[in-house]
């Protein structure tokens, strides 16, 4: 028997859309989800439906669907990077404990639903709340941890104090 966990949402984005056909106008909504469990699970979800409580449970089923799992150092990120998303670049730096998120509402949220604490990020290039989300999902997928860097290069994992004791 499997346990599904609950995850909590946030609703970063709502706008009317439409679309122009021979009849005239057809307008629908478009919801932009934040997914998340507060511990290093986290995707982001859109939904369009003639109505908005339909176009928020499939984006709901979407984020749900892309969910994507990140290594978390403490309660912040292991180093900086750059994620991008068509025109929309956000750069995620790590921070000090008790610093808090430093961020837009749209990469704060991506952020505190994947359960990191303390982060510096600066958004560069677009502002759509769609954009920034997917950005940041790619920065997130870029982090690695210093294990698995070590790995990659073929190096042996070595403590920080041994690596300063040979200089």
């Amino acid at each position: 028997m499997t346990i599904t966990k609950e995850f909590e949402n946030e609703i970063i984005d709502i706008r009317r859309v439409s679309k122009v056909t021979k009849g005239g106008r057809n307008l629908k909504f478009r919801v932009t989800i934040v997914v998340g469990d507060r511990e290093g699970r986290v995707g982001v979800g859109v939904g369009s439906t003639t109505e908005i409580p339909g176009a928020i449970q499939q984006a709901i089923r979407d984020a749900e669907k892309s969910m994507i799992k990140i290594g978390l150092n403490g309660a912040t990120i292991s180093h900086a990077v750059i994620g991008k998303f068509k025109a929309g670049r956000v750069l995620l730096k790590p921070a000090y404990p008790g610093t808090g998120i430093i961020a837009a509402v749209t990469v704060g949220a991506v952020c505190r639903l994947a359960g990191i604490q303390d982060l510096l990020t600066k958004c560069l290039g677009t502002t759509n709340p769609l954009t920034l989300a997917r950005a940041v999902i790619d920065g997130l997928l870029q982090l690695r941890s210093r294990r698995e860097v070590e790995e990659l290069r073929g190096v042996p994992a070595v403590a920080s104090t041994e690596v300063q004791d040979e200089n």
